[in-house]
């Protein structure tokens, strides 16, 4: 039982601390250096998630070019830099792992 209160009082607290923030905080009051960089956490947190996954295929470190998802990965960045279409990124990106795990079998 105490297992579940630990748990629940984390989650409250958690959820109150990001909560005050978005209700109490004034965005228009933030300094503008810290508005400017608050644009860049959607990229950062996604870059979190995904570099890992290329990199990492196995658990380890693979920076290879034996690695489809780090050859893939390439692929979908530089349609992404031509295109600047997300979803175009994203079919790109796919087609390209999908065609080389059929080609390394």
């Amino acid at each position: 039982m105490s297992e579940w209160l630990v748990i629940l009082g984390a989650g409250a607290v958690t959820f109150l601390t990001r909560a005050s923030f978005i209700v109490f905080a004034d965005p228009h009051k933030f300094p503008h250096a810290f508005r400017v960089a608050l644009a860049f956490v959607p990229a950062s947190v996604l870059a979190a998630i995904v570099i890992p996954g290329l990199a990492m295929p196995h658990g380890t470190v693979d920076l290879s070019l034996a690695n489809p998802r780090m050859l893939a990965g390439v692929a979908a960045v530089g349609v992404a830099l031509k295109v600047k279409n997300p979803l175009v990124s994203i079919v790109a990106g796919m087609a390209a792992l999908w065609g080389l795990q059929a080609l390394g079998g």
